[in-house]
């Protein structure tokens, strides 16, 4: 009744059109926060003080809410952005861990594609393997390595990892299948979609860690194991006695960390975070992180032989825990008489290319061909 007192009965036409804003109104709502916050009307029931109080706790707690998903929004941002990786607050989020919900998209750009791989270029390959996998009985090798250690076989992901390691052999022929490969491929499945997938796959393998190993470059091999034991001596000095007392060098255990990026050695979500670190550091991570298990491990290693030692470090203990972990990998220092590892690297790089030089010197020198 006092409405139509004010603005007229609806069923008498107005003179004029009626303006667009109430401003008759006592009463106008400017936003929710007046919706909950203002006390109501003159000539509507004043609010309790326990409705008012309520209100305001629903206002703050829509507040807190709205903040904390405005953080997280931002933090996803953060971290997915390429250049923000070397920012002192991002490293310390990549450390902590990046949020399973972006980690596909971080790793898909920290990993990059300078392969210039496209989702085309991948259903071309895969074409491909299709064709010969048609072509190959029920025991050829292709089949025989399908699964190759990966419990995938006859749930959603087996079809989608046999897909990206087919392609992936049709792209690289060179290179083909190498046992380690499908942990690798399960991983990237598990957080990317198949052509994405692939894409990270082929480009991981590209890099130059990886390619030595699955090429079985030894030379480049012994170079890498040469620096991890500088660094080795460095941090685990007792440790790294004990090892060469009893003749266990690097290789019994790195190449099945490095082959398969620890994600056939440690649980699943800790392998991830170890991942989170390898995309944010590049190959001086993975060492590091071989480095970290040797320290939370040590006391365990001291009082084994070679045997045991190296059967230890090929199963490591399933509950191998992620905080206990990544302390022993913080406390591993990667700088050895003022040179970090690229810098250990490129030296050892560069000593084997002069004996490279010397030896190729000496066989061609008039005394030796006499």
């Amino acid at each position: 009744q006092e409405y139509e007192s004010r603005v007229g009965s609806a069923t008498e036409p107005p003179p004029h059109p009626q303006p667009t804003r109430r401003k008759n109104l006592e009463f106008e709502p400017l936003s929710t926060t007046a919706l909950i916050l203002e006390d109501r009307p003159a000539y509507l029931p004043a609010k309790s003080e326990e409705e008012s109080q309520r209100h305001r706790q629903e206002y703050s707690e829509m507040v807190a809410g709205a903040k904390r998903r405005e953080m997280k929004e931002a933090q996803k941002k953060k971290l997915s952005h390429p250049y923000m990786r070397n920012t002192r607050r991002v490293r310390e989020l990549w450390w902590q861990g990046v949020p399973p919900s972006v980690r596909g998209k971080v790793w898909s750009l920290a990993i990059g594609n300078e392969l210039n791989i496209t989702p085309e270029l991948f259903e071309i390959f895969l074409s491909r393997a299709k064709e010969k996998w048609r072509s190959f009985s029920e025991t050829s090798s292709v089949n025989e390595s399908e699964d190759c250690g990966v419990s995938l076989k006859g749930g959603p992901y087996h079809d989608i990892l046999h897909s990206v390691l087919g392609a992936y052999t049709c792209y690289r022929p060179d290179v083909g299948y190498v046992q380690g490969m499908s942990f690798i491929a399960a991983v990237l499945i598990l957080n990317l979609e198949e052509a994405d997938a692939f894409i990270a796959f082929a480009n991981l393998l590209n890099k130059p860690c990886q390619m030595a190993f699955f090429r079985v470059d030894h030379d480049l091999m012994l170079k890498y194991f040469a620096a991890f034991e500088v660094f080795f001596e460095e941090n685990l000095p007792k440790l790294f006695q004990h090892f060469q007392n009893n003749s266990l060098t690097p290789d019994f255990y790195l190449i099945d960390w490095i082959f398969t990026l620890y994600s056939k050695s440690l649980p699943l979500d800790v392998a991830c975070r170890v991942w989170d670190v390898f995309c944010r550091d590049g190959e001086e991570a993975l060492f590091r992180t071989g480095l970290g298990i040797l320290r939370l491990y040590q006391d365990v290693l001291l009082q084994m032989d070679f045997i045991h030692s190296a059967q230890f470090l090929s199963r490591l203990p399933e509950s191998t825990p992620a905080h206990a972990l990544f302390s022993c990998i913080a406390n591993t220092q990667m700088i050895s008489n003022n040179r970090r590892w690229n810098q250990v690297f490129s030296a050892l790089i560069k000593d084997g290319l002069k004996e490279t030089d010397k030896s190729s010197s000496s066989s061609n020198s008039p005394a030796l061909r006499s």
